[in-house]
C-alpha cells in the first residue's frame, strides 16, 4: 500500500494547526479524530498585558526572551492598537533577545528586531540556563509568556538577581465544545485509536485533566496499546513525568512530528499467517495478503484476541471480554460472522465445535 498510515485511526488534540495536521495525516491514509484539548484566548484587550507592556517602556528590559510566535506578534498586534508599538520595538531593539525556537525567532525578525541566542532543545529550561549563566544579576528580563504563567522560570531567573516583566500575551481555555475531547478520551480509554498527537504540553495536561476518574485508564492506555505522539520534547513532559513512552521528532515540525509517525505506528503492527493468508492488523483494518480490509470495532477486537495467540482456541468467553460491557455470547457469534465477512477470506477462523474458535494456522 502506497499511504503508510492507512487502517490507522490517530487523534489531534491541536486547536489552532488542527487541520493542516489532520491534512498532512489524512494525505498518508490515516483517520483522524479531531479534538481539539484547548483554544488560545488572545489577551490584546487585558489590563495586564496593557499594564505589562507600559512597564517595559518605562523599565526597559536589559533581555527579552520571546517564547512563541504567535505570542510575539500579538503583544506587537496589540501594542499598534494602543499607539504603543514604535515604542516598543524602540526599547525592544536595545535588549539582548533570546528566542526559544523558529516560530519566536521568525516573529522576531517580521518586527524588525535581531534575536542573539536561540537553543537547539526549543526549552525554556535551556533558555534560563543560558541567561543565568551569561548573567542577569540587576537586570530586567520581559518575559513573554506562552499561555500560563512559568513559575520554575520567572524563580530560577528571580533567584540569579534578575527583575522579571512577566507578559501574559494569551491564555489557554477549555474548547468551546467539548463533546468532541470527551469522545477521543473514550476512544483512547477503550484503545479504539492508535495514536494521539500533542502539540503543546498544556494539551497533554489537559486531556488528562477531562478524562477526569478515568485517568489512570487514560494512561494506561498511553502506555500501552496507544502511541502518544509529541511535537517535542517539551511537549511531552507531562506524559514523561507520568512513565508514559513518547515519540517526538528531533525537530519540534508537524511535518517532522508525522514523519514520526509514519516510521513508529507500522512497527507496531502485528503480522500473521493464517488459512493461506498472509494477516497484518492495523487500527481499524486488516491488511490481508497486501489489500486493506476496513473492520468494525467488534470483528476486530475479536480478531485481535486470536492473532495475539494464533492457533490457540479461545472460547466465546475469552472473546466476550474482547467486547464493550453489555454484550453476550451471542454477539460473540455475530462479531467472529462480521469478521469473516470483513476479511473476504472464510478459512482464516476456524470454529472449534463446542470449544470456540481460533487462527487456522496449519
Amino acid at each position: 500500500m502506497r499511504e503508510e498510515l492507512a487502517g490507522f485511526t490517530i487523534g489531534v488534540t491541536a486547536d489552532r494547526r488542527r487541520d493542516e495536521l489532520a491534512a498532512l495525516l489524512q494525505r498518508r491514509g490515516a483517520r483522524v479524530v479531531l479534538a481539539p484539548a484547548l483554544r488560545i484566548v488572545p489577551l490584546a484587550d487585558d489590563t495586564d498585558l496593557r499594564e505589562a507592556t507600559r512597564t517595559c517602556l518605562e523599565r526597559p528590559p536589559d533581555v527579552l526572551m520571546a517564547n512563541t510566535g504567535i505570542g510575539m506578534r500579538g503583544w506587537l498586534e496589540a501594542a499598534e492598537g494602543w499607539g504603543l508599538a514604535e515604542p516598543l520595538r524602540g526599547v525592544l531593539s536595545r535588549s539582548y533577545v533570546v528566542t526559544r525556537g523558529p516560530k519566536a525567532t521568525g516573529a522576531i525578525r517580521a518586527a524588525g528586531l535581531r534575536e542573539h541566542w536561540s537553543p537547539a532543545s526549543e526549552s525554556c529550561d535551556e533558555v534560563v540556563e543560558h541567561l543565568v549563566r551569561r548573567g542577569v544579576a540587576g537586570q530586567v528580563v520581559a518575559l513573554q509568556l506562552h499561555g500560563e504563567r512559568q513559575p520554575e522560570c520567572t524563580e530560577a531567573l528571580e533567584s540569579a538577581g534578575a527583575t522579571v516583566i512577566e507578559v501574559p500575551v494569551y491564555r489557554w481555555a477549555p474548547p468551546t465544545d467539548p463533546a468532541p475531547l470527551h469522545r477521543l478520551i473514550d476512544l483512547v480509554a477503550g484503545r479504539l485509536v492508535d495514536a494521539v498527537t500533542f502539540t503543546s504540553a498544556p494539551a497533554a495536561e489537559a486531556l488528562l485533566r477531562a478524562a477526569g476518574d478515568r485517568t489512570e485508564t487514560v494512561l494506561a492506555a498511553l502506555r500501552g496499546d496507544v502511541l502518544a505522539s509529541c511535537v517535542g520534547a517539551v511537549t511531552a513532559e507531562p506524559l514523561v513525568r507520568r512513565g508514559v513512552p513518547v515519540s517526538a521528532p528531533a525537530r519540534a515540525r508537524l511535518g517532522a512530528l508525522v514523519r514520526t509517525i509514519v516510521d513508529e505506528l507500522p512497527r507496531r503492527t502485528v503480522t500473521v499467517k493464517a488459512g493461506g493468508h498472509l494477516l497484518t492488523l492495523r487500527g481499524h483494518a486488516a491488511v490481508v495478503d497486501g489489500e486493506l480490509r476496513p473492520l468494525a470495532p467488534a470483528p476486530m477486537a475479536v480478531l485481535r484476541a486470536l492473532a495475539a495467540a494464533p492457533g490457540k482456541v479461545l472460547s466465546r468467553t475469552a472473546l466476550l471480554r474482547t467486547l464493550p460491557r453489555g454484550a453476550d455470547e451471542h454477539a460473540v457469534e455475530m462479531a467472529v460472522a462480521r469478521l469473516r465477512v470483513g476479511l473476504d477470506a472464510p478459512r482464516v477462523v476456524q470454529t472449534v465445535v463446542k470449544r470456540g474458535y481460533r487462527l487456522r494456522v496449519d
